[in-house]
């Protein structure tokens, strides 16, 4: 169990999982839809060498129904802003997996629910809006310039 503020709580995993959820938003825009699937596919066996057969199979079956679901509302959004986007699918996907891997994994839901929806949030939230204010700041400095 790791800190994650506000006094909670979450499984060691997940900042990873919040963590991923943004990388696979990325690759989906650099690689493409083809490539983000690849990549979630190959999670779900990484997960699958690296724990228990039980924490295993909770987890790539969180993962890959998380990612893919993040993926179901991230490609909708994508065309009303890349902040927007990764955001909400971020959070959607952080609540899939949450839930889907502390049932499967036989940890109580409710309780340690909170903290991984914290948990996940911080790895989701926090790296879009920095990037959207570089992006706004680098967007400003050129204005200011001239060179809109």
């Amino acid at each position: 169990m790791v800190a994650v503020g506000f006094a909670l709580t979450a499984t060691a995993g997940t900042y990873v999982a919040g963590l991923t959820l943004l990388l696979r938003d990325v690759l989906q825009d650099v690689l493409g839809r083809r490539a983000a699937v690849w990549a979630v596919l190959a999670g779900a066996g990484l997960s699958a060498l690296l724990a228990s057969w039980s924490l295993a199979l909770a987890s790539a079956v969180a993962f890959v129904v998380s990612e893919l679901a993040d993926m179901g509302v991230y490609t909708p959004l994508r065309r009303r802003g890349w902040t927007l986007a990764v955001v909400v699918s971020g959070l959607a996907g952080a609540a899939i997996d949450s839930v889907l891997f502390l049932y499967l994994a036989g940890f109580p839901v409710w309780p340690s629910l909170p903290g991984q929806l914290i948990g996940k949030a911080w790895l989701t939230v926090v790296p879009a809006l920095i990037v959207a204010a570089v992006l706004a700041w680098r967007r400003a400095g050129r204005v200011i310039a001239g060179d809109a």
